[in-house]
């Protein structure tokens, strides 16, 4: 009687323990833990991701306007990067943008663009015309003197090498030029076409309205 009841007992505890292991999902049939399924082909575990949408409008006829109400209302209508520049090539900063009307805007009003377009507007100040093609800026200077005769101090300054020796003298009166970009050159050294090779440079200038001597 005794031998009968631990084959019993036996018995027994052999059958929970395969139901117990038939019924983990984390263990296989001979109770080691089972393997990972495999995904499924073209399964991707990586986040899906999708591009931002490009938005468009019609870019505004802003020519006229003051420079700081044209920056307002390409704002609202959804332009944000926007620039200005001198329109007469003479370097000034548009400093206080209620100072300066708009000349000329590129791109050209009424074309339908994406809104993260680069907006750039050609302005002079509110006393001053505007011209009929906005004036280049001087181009940098390579290893010959350029003429920088009638362009803005400022202007040709940037234009020169930043290593260069540069004196500027007043062409009508004995004054100190102060702000450049107030001034226009009248006559440089040395002459147009030579050679530069780290030679000093020297202008002599009259204030923009003047007349050169």
């Amino acid at each position: 009687m005794r031998t009968h009841h631990t084959i019993t007992l036996l018995t027994t505890a052999a059958a929970i323990a395969l139901t117990l292991t038939a019924c983990d999902p984390q263990t296989s049939g001979n109770g080691k833990p089972a393997a990972p399924s495999a995904p499924a082909p073209g399964a991707s575990s990586a986040p899906s991701s999708t591009a931002p949408a490009t938005k468009t409008a019609t870019l505004p006829n802003f020519v006229g306007k003051g420079l700081q109400s044209a920056q307002d209302e390409a704002q609202a209508a959804g332009f944000h990067a926007l620039k200005s520049h001198d329109a007469l090539g003479r370097d000034r900063l548009q400093a206080l943008d209620r100072n300066w009307k708009v000349c000329s805007q590129t791109p050209a009003a009424g074309a339908s663009i994406d809104t993260s377009t680069s907006v750039d507007f050609g302005a002079v100040k509110l006393e001053e015309t505007c011209p009929a093609v906005d004036a280049p800026a001087p181009k940098p200077a390579g290893d010959t003197m350029p003429n920088f005769v009638g362009q803005g101090m400022k202007a040709v300054r940037g234009a020169l090498p930043s290593n260069a020796s540069i004196t500027v003298k007043d062409a009508v009166q004995s004054r100190m030029v102060l702000q450049e970009s107030n001034w226009k050159v009248c006559s440089q050294d040395p002459k147009p076409g030579t050679a530069l090779s780290g030679r000093p440079v020297s202008f002599t200038v009259a204030k923009t309205e003047e007349t050169c001597p």
